[in-house]
């Protein structure tokens, strides 16, 4: 084989140089806010993310909103992006490692919160014979209720979303300190419930001399 053939022919960019052209086009597309360049960053790294996404959780579910995530946060955030410290691409890799960290970080929230449930119920069956998880996660939705709009929402975001702080706070506008507020107060309120409904659930449960009287009877 001659050693020309081996070379891009005269005239034809190079492949790597075509990449680099096109990824800093898009570049540019995306901080003039252009949806249809951002439409095509998404074409051309949204499967290298979730596939990041997928390995890392384990969960394609959990993969898809984290993928979902990565390319809102990079629209969001697109001021952000600086060309001369780095490609494109590699800018949206640290977006996703990111965001697997947070998707880590409410797995572990929701284990932490079911470990602490778990920690305060005994080995028992209640009087009509309800298992205790079933039981707690009754006590658990009926104090969520009673919580203000505040607290309810910024916990069911973050129960049942996975939401971080940060997260909830650009979902709902609310400044971060009110979200943190919000979550520190309504976990409290959250436990007292859960601990009262089980102290009650206790109590109406121990016999009391007239039923102790009509068993006997």
């Amino acid at each position: 084989m001659s050693t020309h053939s081996r070379h891009t022919p005269v005239g034809q960019a190079h492949p790597r140089a075509t990449d680099t052209a096109i990824e800093n086009e898009l570049a540019r597309g995306l901080l003039a806010a252009d949806e249809t360049a951002f439409a095509a960053v998404y074409r051309r790294w949204g499967s290298l993310v979730h596939t990041m996404a997928t390995r890392s959780l384990g969960d394609t579910h959990e993969a898809e909103d984290v993928t979902q995530q990565v390319f809102l946060g990079a629209w969001r955030g697109r001021n952000g992006y600086h060309p001369q410290r780095g490609p494109l691409g590699g800018w949206l890799v640290g977006i996703t490692r990111r965001k697997i960290v947070d998707a880590l970080a409410a797995r572990t929230r929701r284990l932490d919160l079911v470990d602490a449930v778990a920690h305060h119920t005994a080995a028992r069956q209640s009087r009509d014979g309800v298992p205790d998880d079933v039981l707690d996660r009754v006590l658990l939705v009926d104090a969520l209720s009673r919580l203000p709009s505040g607290q309810r929402e910024v916990l069911c975001l973050a129960f049942y979303e996975d939401l971080t702080q940060i997260q909830i706070a650009e979902r709902t506008g609310m400044p971060l300190g009110t979200v943190k507020s919000h979550t520190r107060r309504g976990l409290l309120r959250l436990r007292e419930g859960i601990e009262q409904g089980r102290a009650q659930d206790e109590d109406s449960a121990r016999p009391t001399p007239d039923r102790a009287a009509a068993r006997i009877g």
